[in-house]
């Protein structure tokens, strides 16, 4: 069992070179919201534009892109004609990573652009976040551990990773879950008190940041922009996984220490985001 501590994570952080450009830093593609739900995607698109990759686009209703283009004028729009997820975008290839599932909803149109962007996304290796309603829908499919990119991070709570992953014991739970990420290579992380991140290879991984003030609705949507971003900022998804939990940790005891674990919403833990980056960054024994 490795702890995830600023120690463990400085040696894995990424640097800029002078010359760099936004193209160097990778492109998110985040399938998010519906009309009944666009805040889910709000959060997830402003946490990815902190996250430190290059381009973010949101693919989501008119709704939800209305209030994102007012919000986060950074972030790139594509629009869905539905009122829910029924098309997937266009020219896929062109990103690093995908994160999907907050707000996403359900319509009859969404389970089949599911799984056309998960076959698609397999066929070009394009790493996925999959959290929320994207777990919900893997959950009531058959075999879809077959449907899940290499390199991906599916980040359940308990409740959804009892959906996904049905028997009797949360100890035997742990085991089918260390199973899949060696089935499908990809790594779960188990939100709640000191997250835990189950790994191909059979490690685990415990966070040592975040406090019962993040018990909040929005909190994992914040996270998967995160763990998204990260991911295409070019991240393996252990490391990936395990900087934006500890970040999104950090920023939830930030905000703790600030006002109490009770007066604070999912919607602040994105501002704080920057504050876990400093801690990481700026700690003298980091060689530029």
């Amino acid at each position: 069992m490795q702890l995830i501590t600023p120690e463990y994570l400085r040696e894995r952080l990424l640097r800029r070179k002078n010359d760099s450009h936004k193209h160097d830093f990778g492109r998110l593609l985040v399938v998010a919201g519906c009309e009944t739900m666009p805040g889910a995607a709000l959060l997830a698109t402003g946490a990815a534009l902190s996250s430190g990759c290059g381009l973010v686009m949101l693919h989501s209703t008119q709704r939800t892109l209305l209030a994102a283009a007012a919000a986060y004028p950074s972030a790139l729009l594509s629009e869905d004609p539905g009122d829910h997820f029924t098309t997937v975008p266009e020219q896929l290839h062109r990103y690093e990573a995908i994160a999907i599932g907050p707000g996403l909803g359900w319509s009859p149109g969404t389970l089949n652009a599911f799984m056309d962007l998960m076959l698609e996304a397999c066929a070009k290796r394009i790493p996925m976040v999959l959290d929320a309603d994207a777990l919900n829908i893997l959950s009531v499919l058959s075999d879809w551990a077959e449907l899940i990119p290499p390199g991906s991070v599916l980040t359940p709570h308990k409740g959804e990773l009892k959906r996904l992953l049905p028997c009797k014991s949360d100890a035997e739970r742990e085991i089918l879950a260390w199973e899949l990420c060696a089935e499908a290579r990809c790594h779960i992380v188990m939100k709640g008190y000191h997250s835990r991140i189950f790994c191909p290879g059979g490690e685990c991984l415990v966070n040592t940041t975040g406090n019962p003030g993040m018990a909040k609705g929005g909190s994992g949507d914040v996270l998967t922009g995160l763990i998204g971003g990260l991911l295409a900022r070019g991240y393996p998804a252990v490391d990936a996984a395990a900087i934006g939990v500890w970040i999104h940790g950090h920023a939830g005891d930030v905000l703790t220490a600030e006002r109490t674990m009770e007066a604070y919403s999912s919607q602040d833990l994105i501002g704080k985001l920057p504050c876990g980056f400093t801690a990481l960054y700026n700690e003298k024994t980091l060689k530029p």
